[in-house]
């Protein structure tokens, strides 16, 4: 069983930068490529990032490239999203899941979610 745990989570000002941890408990998420989701208040949830099991591939929603950047550390069996230039449209709750397949982009292609953290950004 994985178990993943977000953190990192605040209130920021519009302009400036947070970076989210996601950490795996029980087994290894190394094995798993990993994404990021994000979902606000009476919205859908939203794809945010991915990255492959290596490391060596990433890919991002439309609203965030640019300005976020997914990756991850493999001795610490941990990934991170790093987001800068936060607009207050960044605000929602963001979950790390592990991917099982079926598509980058697409939420059941994800599981082993964690609980979320919160990002408010202020205008």
């Amino acid at each position: 069983q994985v178990q993943l745990v977000e953190s990192g989570g605040g209130l920021v000002q519009a302009g400036g930068s947070l970076r989210l941890s996601c950490a795996a408990a029980g087994r290894t998420v190394n094995i798993y490529a990993m994404g990021w989701f994000r979902q606000a208040p009476g919205k859908e949830r939203e794809f945010v990032a991915a990255i492959g099991g290596s490391g060596g591939s990433t890919y991002y929603g439309d609203s965030v490239k640019g300005r976020f950047t997914i990756s991850r550390e493999r001795a610490k069996n941990t990934a991170y999203l790093q987001m800068n230039s936060l607009k207050p449209e960044d605000t929602a709750v963001y979950y790390c899941a592990a991917y099982l397949g079926g598509g980058w982009y697409r939420e059941a292609s994800y599981g082993y979610w964690g609980q979320g953290t919160q990002v408010t950004v202020s205008s």
